[in-house]
């Protein structure tokens, strides 16, 4: 008897506590999801009320950052028709108007920013520091854009030039923001960082409208000397390609060991150098052999001995 009003006892003990701990993780629950609830309607409270106090100057951004990328165009147009009419090479057309462009587009955006409620102090703070870091780590870049400058404001040399340029002998194709383009005669395409290529000696082969060629011509010395002079001047003279006025020059200049050497010195057009440098190479050869003038080249002797 006794057992069994002590089993309905703890029976009637444990229903009631599930029946209380039930209601309280009820109630819990529904505390947390109002909580939750409340805040998150507070934060698209917080974003509308942002959205809708930004968003005329975000408009307003917008408009003025698209007026300002059509201006840019316009003034790179204008720009590209008026270097065109100049003296300007079109090199360097290529280069400014590079280099404007970025200009351009780099103000459209900070107005945009500025507009968009951006401290103008926050901005130039940040495109200060972005450019001391982009300034350590492209120091070779902008050595290069430096010496892109150099050259096109000092011009040792435009495209279509044919230069000597860090060992590198060849026509200038363009000039670009960080390099020289150099096509060379077997036509290779070799770029030359402008920081090399404005503080290497250049020599601009074409930069005048004429150039004097030096030949040297070798006879042995059983061969009359005089004749082979005469021989030189006649073909010299004879060719069309050669400039009357400075006067050609033939006159003996060494004895070698084994030769005598006779210099040719002519003036040509800087267009027809190489075409009078293989003329007078071809046809100097020919008339030395129809006049039985030898050119001296290496021999070896060799005595045998017999025993």
């Amino acid at each position: 008897m006794v057992i069994s009003i002590n089993t309905q006892v703890t029976e009637a003990v444990t229903s009631q506590l599930l029946e209380t701990t039930a209601a309280v993780t009820e109630q819990d629950v529904v505390n947390v999801i109002t909580e939750k609830a409340e805040e998150t309607v507070s934060i698209f409270t917080k974003l509308s009320t942002i959205f809708s106090e930004k968003l005329p100057s975000l408009i307003i951004a917008v408009i003025i950052f698209i007026i300002g990328i059509i201006i840019s165009k316009i003034i790179i147009r204008i720009m590209k028709k008026m270097t065109s009419k100049s003296n300007l090479d079109k090199t360097a057309n290529g280069f400014l108007r590079s280099f404007i462009s970025a200009i351009l587009y780099t103000l459209v955006v900070i107005i945009t920013l500025n507009v968009m409620g951006v401290p103008m102090a926050s901005i130039i703070t940040v495109l200060g520091a972005a450019g001391l870091a982009l300034s350590l780590a492209l120091q070779q870049c902008l050595s290069n854009i430096a010496g892109g400058f150099i050259i096109l404001f000092s011009k040792p040399f435009k495209a279509g030039d044919y230069i000597e340029l860090n060992g590198i002998a060849g026509e200038v194709e363009g000039i670009s923001i960080l390099y020289t383009k150099i096509l060379t005669a077997d036509n290779k395409l070799s770029y030359i960082p402008n920081g090399i290529a404005s503080n290497e000696k250049i020599i601009n082969y074409t930069v005048k409208k004429s150039r004097r060629l030096d030949i040297v011509f070798s006879i042995s010395y059983d061969s009359d000397f005089r004749k082979a002079q005469s021989i030189v001047s006649e073909i010299v003279a004879k060719n069309p390609k050669a400039m009357k006025n400075p006067a050609p020059l033939v006159r003996m200049t060494s004895h070698n060991t084994s030769s005598i050497d006779i210099d040719c010195k002519v003036w040509v057009g800087s267009d027809d150098y190489w075409g009078l440098k293989y003329d007078l190479t071809e046809d100097v050869k020919e008339a030395f052999d129809q006049n039985g003038i030898s050119i001296p080249y290496s021999t070896i002797d060799v005595n045998i001995k017999n025993k």
